[in-house]
């Protein structure tokens, strides 16, 4: 049977719950010890499938087509495992789940109440992952903080749980925030306090707390903690933030919270090996040199936004041993032909995105890239750019586009599948989650996996127009990875450039810190070449030929 440990925040939101929790997995794995990990997310929501990126950051897909938190992210990269829907709760399921059983009788005309009916079907989903996984160790990850009204059935669902998996069968770990108050000079516990005896209140004692803060925690404090919130002292942990969140994992277990966690449960775990993850961060802090790549989007405001890219590029770079500088650049800066953003920029990429906002100026990215020689990589809506940009550039359709945006253009290079003469396949629906893709041999593409065949997550509707692929071969661009079918197309390269490469799908939910995704490694290691080639050359021009080829604006 699985042992189970649950992770809980207080005082505030985004402190650190996910990191904590996916570094705690890493931490047990190096013990040899199999681990899942589960995130519960309080609000109604189905999925964050159709929620704004403002609103949740990126959305994160799973191979099996689940779109979920991006904390999901985080636990595959720092367990280097790939996670199924089963990781990912939110009450909207849960709600879905029992309203569902109701209309079908399967309550046997009872009345539905949160307890035992929604709790019940909170622990059926937390022993689901144990039993599909068939890991040792179930990590769950409860989102929000403490004393929110949304989470008390999750949290209710774990004090039954505790009871019924038995004194060693689970483990509570608290994340807490120790603000520092400029006017005195000192960290303040009294939050933490207060967090701790809410959580207390549904009935749970925590065996962990992580104390988050911007300063050293000194002793005193510690105790003072422990001895407030009754907690062993070995059991209070100060968790200072890190430069990387890749050192997470390492200030933890310095700190002895897997050995804690191991005897609490009473794992029998291997000793801990943690040697490629301390020569990963390493190679993190020493870089040997520094590239310089620009993020070409609508949300670039908001960095988690595109999460999985920044640390997929992070993960390349760690690869050539180089620090990879990330500037971020509003697509609507560059819509009206003023580019000067991207000026000294060592390589561009142009990530996935819904919506017509800012298209344009991701075009004028891919036209600075395809004319001057500056490495490209484009990621789903990315691949679609650079179809459109081609297609209105070198083969003289000034009206190219995808029918997402211009239904009425006579080019439409991107389309529905169900636009597309001769293509019987889905229409409209989405594509979500791993689909195979024949790479083509002697392309880009096909170097870098080094493989036949590969799989990859996909998130989108629109789709390459096959009509348009003999001409475009013609040009140079060419399809260098399609679907088994051949009906598809995945990737899209540029033969005459160094290196201009792009996918419908999204590479970077596959990177992972010791596996750094292979297109995102080859992609860093041409802008590396280019830099050593051409450094001291930061001119960045607008060609005559893009002179209104691209004009106009988004919504």
């Amino acid at each position: 049977m699985p042992k189970y440990i649950f992770v809980t925040g207080g005082v505030v939101s985004s402190v650190g719950k996910g990191i904590t929790t996916a570094a705690l997995g890493r931490i047990l794995k190096s013990r040899g010890l199999s681990v899942s990990i589960q995130k519960l997310d309080p609000y109604l929501n189905v999925d964050p499938g159709t929620m704004s990126p403002y609103q949740h950051g990126e959305v994160f897909v799973t191979d099996d087509g689940s779109e979920t938190d991006l904390d999901l992210g985080h636990y595959e990269r720092f367990l280097d495992d790939n996670l199924t829907s089963t990781s990912s709760v939110t009450t909207g399921q849960i709600y879905e789940t029992v309203l569902g059983k109701e209309r079908r009788g399967d309550y046997l005309g009872g009345t539905i109440q949160p307890i035992p009916h929604v709790t019940n079907e909170i622990k059926s989903c937390i022993r689901a992952v144990g039993r599909e996984s068939g890991a040792e160790v179930v990590l769950i990850e409860v989102g929000g903080t403490v004393g929110d009204i949304e989470g008390q059935p999750f949290l209710e669902a774990i004090r039954q749980m505790r009871k019924e998996e038995g004194r060693n069968g689970t483990a509570s770990i608290h994340v807490t925030l120790l603000p520092y108050l400029g006017a005195s000079g000192e960290l303040k516990t009294k939050p933490t306090q207060h967090s701790v005896r809410e959580l207390r209140s549904m009935g749970i004692q925590p065996d962990v707390i992580i104390c988050r803060s911007d300063r050293p925690v000194a002793d005193e404090l510690k105790a003072k903690i422990s001895l407030f919130c009754d907690v062993e002292r070995e059991g209070v942990i100060p968790l200072l933030t890190m430069p990387s969140i890749y050192e997470v994992p390492l200030v933890l277990e310095e700190a002895n919270l897997g050995d804690y966690v191991v005897d609490i449960l009473q794992l029998e775990a291997a000793e801990r090996d943690l040697d490629d993850w301390r020569h990963l961060v390493d190679r993190l802090q020493h870089p040997t040199g520094e590239v310089t790549i620009a993020i070409v989007g609508k949300y670039v405001e908001l960095h988690d936004a595109y999460i999985s890219v920044r640390e997929s590029l992070t993960h390349a770079g760690i690869h050539h041993n180089q620090k990879v500088t990330i500037r971020w650049i509003h697509s609507e800066r560059l819509e009206h032909g003023d580019v000067s953003a991207l000026a000294g920029v060592d390589g561009i990429v142009v990530p996935g995105g819904f919506g017509e906002r800012g298209f344009e100026g991701k075009l004028q990215a891919a036209h600075v890239a395809r004319t001057q020689g500056i490495p490209y990589l484009g990621l789903c809506l990315g691949l679609q750019v650079m179809v459109v940009e081609a297609a209105r550039n070198l083969l003289g359709h000034k009206d190219a586009n995808s029918s997402e945006f211009a239904p009425e253009t006579s080019h439409a290079v991107i389309s529905l599948l169900s636009e597309q003469e001769g293509v019987t396949q889905k229409g409209a629906t989405m594509r979500l989650g791993a689909y195979p893709c024949e790479l083509v041999p002697g392309t880009r593409a096909h170097q870098a996996y080094g493989v036949a065949e590969v799989e990859e997550r996909h998130r989108h509707r629109y789709e390459f127009n096959n009509a348009y692929r003999e001409a475009l071969a013609g040009i140079g661009i060419v399809a260098s990875g399609l679907s088994p079918d051949g009906q598809l197309v995945e990737i899209c390269e540029n033969t005459g450039h160094p290196f201009m490469v792009a996918t419908q799908f999204h590479p970077e939910f596959r990177s992972r810190p010791l596996r750094p995704h292979p297109l995102f490694r080859d992609f860093v290691g041409a802008v590396i070449d280019r830099k050593a080639k051409e450094l001291g050359s930061t001119a960045i021009t607008v060609p005559a030929d893009i002179s209104g080829a691209v004009a106009g604006g988004g919504s």
